[in-house]
C-alpha cells in the first residue's frame, strides 16, 4: 500500500485501535489479510480476509469515523459473514447485506458507548431493536417488514462473489486464521485487562456458524466410505429373512472400511451417546466390511472391531477404556503397527490435545465436543452441538 496522505491515514487507524485496550480482542484480525487503497471502490469493501477503501471515501471521512469504518470491515472478517450466511445472499442480496451491517454497527456501538474514539458515518445501518441479535434474525425481521430499514444505508460494498470462488481449502485456511487471531486477541485483551474486551456476548458462540453435525458426519464417510458396491449370497440380508425374503447382503469391496477414535481422557460421556447412536445408524447405511472403534487417551487403550452383522450390537456391546493423558498421535501409530489401512479415520475429542499427530493415511475427521472451538490443522473440523 502506497503511504499517501490517506495510506498512513488507514494505517494510523489500525494501529491506534491495536493500542487502545477498549478493542485488544480484535487486534488479531486488524492485522489479518491486505489493507488497499482502490480507485474502483466507492467507499470501503472486504472479501471475507483483505479489505479495500476507496481514496475519496478516505477522505470525506474524520479520523473517528475513519476508525468507524476499519472495526466495521474487521468484524465483517470475524464473523465470516460472507461464507457464513451466503444462502441468506443468494436469496437476497440487499437484505443479506443490510443484516449483517445491522448487527456489527451496533456492537461497535456498544464497544464504545461515549464516542471517545470511534463515530458512526451518517449513512450506516444503526438500530438498536436489533441488539443482541444475529444475521439471520435481524434477516428475517427485514423480510418480515418489506425490506424496511431504519438510519441510513450500506456504506460498504460485500465481495461475496470473491468469497464465493475460495476452493474448501482457502474456506478452510481462512476459519484456522481467524480462529488464531480471535485467540491472539484474547491474549491482548486479558493483558490489557479488558477480559472480553467489552463484548456484549459470548465471542465465540457469534462468530461459529451453526452447522448440523450429523450431516456434515454422513457427507464425510459417505464420500470416502465406498460401501454398498458389491452384493453377495453368502451372507443373506437378515432384515428380511423375518419375512421368508431371501435377498443378498451388499458388501464392500475395500476390507478395512472405517476407523473411529475416541478420546477418553475426559468426560464426553452426552456427546459420546449421541455420536454413537448416529455412527451406528450410519455403518448401517453405508455398510463397510470393517469399523475399527478405538479408544485412546495417551496411548490406545482399546480396540473394538465390528463387521456388518455386528452394527445393530455397537451400543450394547462397547466397553470405553482408558482416561489418563491426551495424545492422539498414537492412533495412526497405532493403525501402522497393526497394518490397518482404513478408507476414512474419524476422530472424538474435546480438543484439547498438545498435537493433532500426523501421518494419516486416510482422510481424517475431527468431532470435537465441548465448548473447544479449535480447528485441527490436519483433516477437516466439524463441531458437535447437542442444543
Amino acid at each position: 500500500m502506497k503511504k499517501d496522505k490517506e495510506a498512513r491515514r488507514l494505517n494510523k487507524a489500525k494501529i491506534s485501535l491495536m493500542r487502545e485496550p477498549t478493542f485488544a480482542l480484535w487486534s488479531g484480525l486488524l492485522m489479518m489479510g491486505n489493507t488497499e487503497l482502490r480507485g474502483n471502490v466507492p467507499t470501503a469493501c472486504t472479501d471475507g480476509r483483505n479489505d479495500y477503501y476507496g481514496r475519496e471515501f478516505v477522505k470525506s471521512l474524520t479520523d473517528k469515523q475513519l476508525s468507524f469504518v476499519v472495526l466495521h470491515e474487521t468484524l465483517h472478517k470475524a464473523f465470516r459473514h460472507l461464507h457464513v450466511w451466503r444462502k441468506l445472499y443468494d436469496e437476497n442480496p440487499r437484505l443479506a447485506n443490510m443484516a449483517c451491517d445491522y448487527v456489527i454497527n451496533l456492537i461497535i456501538v456498544d464497544y464504545d458507548k461515549q464516542g471517545k474514539f470511534v463515530e458512526p458515518p451518517d449513512m450506516i445501518l444503526l438500530d438498536s431493536k436489533y441488539a443482541g441479535m444475529n444475521t439471520k434474525q435481524v434477516y428475517d425481521l427485514l423480510k418480515k417488514n418489506g425490506g424496511n430499514g431504519k438510519g441510513g444505508g450500506n456504506f460498504d460494498d460485500h465481495d461475496w462473489d470473491a468469497a464465493k470462488d475460495m476452493t474448501e481449502e482457502e474456506q478452510d485456511k481462512l476459519t484456522r486464521d481467524i480462529d488464531r487471531a480471535i485467540r491472539q486477541g484474547q491474549i491482548a485483551a486479558k493483558r490489557a485487562g479488558t477480559g472480553a474486551g467489552g463484548m456484549p456476548r459470548d465471542l465465540e458462540e457469534l462468530i461459529q456458524p451453526q452447522v448440523n453435525w450429523k450431516q456434515e458426519l454422513q457427507e464425510f464417510i459417505r464420500s470416502t466410505c465406498r460401501g454398498n458396491d458389491t452384493s453377495s449370497w453368502r451372507r443373506l440380508n437378515k432384515r428380511y429373512l423375518v419375512q421368508d425374503i431371501y435377498l443378498p447382503t451388499y458388501v464392500s469391496e475395500r476390507v478395512e472400511g472405517a476407523v473411529v477414535g475416541v478420546d477418553t481422557s475426559r468426560s464426553i460421556s452426552s456427546e459420546l451417546k449421541a455420536f454413537m447412536s448416529e455412527l451406528k445408524a450410519l455403518m448401517e447405511s453405508v455398510n463397510p466390511e470393517k469399523l475399527h472403534l478405538v479408544y485412546w487417551d495417551s496411548a490406545v487403550a482399546g480396540h473394538e472391531v465390528y463387521g456388518s452383522e455386528s452394527f445393530d450390537g455397537l451400543l450394547a456391546t462397547t466397553q470405553p477404556k482408558g482416561g489418563g493423558g491426551t495424545d492422539p498421535s498414537c492412533v495412526p501409530q497405532y493403525l501402522r503397527d497393526k497394518n490397518i489401512t482404513p478408507d476414512c479415520t474419524i476422530m472424538l475429542t474435546d480438543g484439547y490435545v498438545p498435537n493433532w499427530g500426523d501421518g494419516w493415511d486416510a482422510p481424517v475427521l475431527w468431532v470435537i465436543c465441548g465448548n473447544n472451538r479449535s480447528y485441527a490443522p490436519v483433516g477437516k473440523t466439524i463441531h458437535i452441538n447437542n442444543s
